[in-house]
Parts: C-alpha cells; structure tokens; sequence
C-alpha cells in the first residue's frame, strides 16, 4: 500500500479514534459530576461519527475492519458513557433499581448495534430500524443537559426512569425513523432546508441546554406519529424473506 493510500485509510479510522477517546472522556467527566462537559464532549463525539464515514466514502478506503472499528468506538460513545452519564446524574441513589435502568439502556444500545450489523445489507438507506444509537445517546445528553438548567428536574426520577426505558426499548424496536438520505422534499425545498438547518444550529447554539432535549424529542415525536398514522404502509418495511436471511456474512457496520 503507498505512502497516501496509507494515509487516506488512517483518515477515517482517526476519527472513529477521536469518537472513542471523547466517550471516554465523558466517562471520566461524568464520574467528577462535570456533567455539562461531559454532555458536550459527547456531541462532540457524535460530530466525528458522522464524519468518518463520509471520509471514508471520499477517500474509497471503506473496509470492515473501518465499520468493526466504527462500530466498538459507538458502544463505548453512545452506549457506555451516555449510561455512566444517567446513572451518576440521575440514578446513583436509587441502589439496584438505578443500577438496571443505566444497564437496560446499554444493552439496548449493543442490541441496537448487533442488530444493525447483522441487517445492514437488508435495511433501506431511507430509514432506520429503531432509533439510531447516536440519536438515542443524544436524547439522554439532552436530559442531562436539561437537568443543568433547571436542577429540579432531579426529583422527579420516577418519570425520568421511564424516559430512559422509552429511549432504550425504541432503539431495538421496529419503528421506522428518517435518515434523510433520499428524501424528496429535502431535494425539492434545499433553500428553505438550508435556512431550517441554520436557525436550528443558531438556537442550539445559543440555548444548548434547553434545544438538544427539545429537538431531538420533537424528531422521535413526529417519528413516531408518522409511522403510527402510516402503519398500515410501512408495517412491513423491514421484513424480510427468509431467503434473505440464509447464509448470512459475518457483521459489519
């Protein structure tokens, strides 16, 4: 392999690197009660997830070791350090009970990931199956960002408990969520999309606490409104003939 084929392989898998180094850091952080800057270097983290794979799609250095590797350095990002995160925040009082809910979330998020590579030669690129596990782990960033800005949310754990379930149990669920890849209207409207794109990086920005919780609650809101009003279309959307399911390669993502 030359000297700048190196190079472009080791691009994208830095990246995954960095995703990784900054799940560990928030673990580190949420363990010293820095919970904002634990949150934030987890969004910084989901930033370089979604960059190494369009770097690696640039560079046509995509490989399985990439997609093994991208896929480990996601349950430690979104998976671990978002449980270390509610746990420590949110959980830590509350004995065993806390204990099994920080664990039911990063199960489902290793469940989310197996199923997603086993299935990723069968999914449609327009929609997940379940809710993503970045977009899961933001969901919680949010609530703990959220609880930064108005401390009693705290008290309310109970209801905080089944927030973290709900999230949990629609990462391995069937529920069909956009990923925008092929989406017409975004074709259609890119002006108007482009505006929408920078008055929510502008509100995020400004209102971070308040903004991530909101937008990304809203996103699984219309998700789920969607699909349970096109049920009847999209019932069948990740069902799969069982000659698709014969012989089946080893995972990757």
């Amino acid at each position: 392999m030359s000297g700048p084929k190196k190079l472009a392989f080791f691009l994208p898998n830095s990246f995954t690197a960095l995703n990784m180094g900054c799940g560990f850091v928030s673990i580190l952080l949420s363990y010293q009660g820095k919970f904002y800057y634990g949150c934030m270097i987890l969004l910084l983290g989901a930033i370089f997830d979604s960059v190494d794979g369009r770097v690696a799609r640039m560079t046509g250095t995509q490989s399985q070791f990439g997609e093994q590797f991208d896929s480990l350095s996601d349950l430690i990002s979104f998976g671990m350090a978002p449980a270390f995160l509610l746990y420590n925040r949110f959980l830590i009082d509350y004995g065993r009970i806390g204990i099994i809910i920080a664990f039911i979330y990063l199960l489902c998020g290793a469940l989310r990931l197996a199923r997603f590579n086993a299935n990723i030669s069968k999914v449609s690129a327009s929609f997940f199956q379940g809710l993503p596990i970045p977009s899961g782990a933001i969901c919680t960033v949010g609530l703990v960002l959220l609880s930064t800005e108005f401390e009693s949310i705290i008290n309310y754990a109970p209801f905080l408990m089944v927030y973290i379930v709900m999230i949990a149990v629609l990462m391995i669920s069937n529920v069909p969520f956009n990923s925008f890849k092929d989406s017409d209207t975004i074709r259609k409207h890119k002006k108007a999309v482009l505006f929408f794109m920078f008055l929510v990086g502008a509100s995020v920005l400004v209102y971070e606490q308040i903004m991530i919780f909101t937008l990304m609650n809203l996103y699984v809101v219309i998700s789920l409104v969607y699909y349970l009003t096109h049920r009847k279309t999209m019932g069948d959307i990740f069902q799969w003939n069982e000659s698709d399911v014969e012989d089946e390669e080893a995972p990757s993502i």
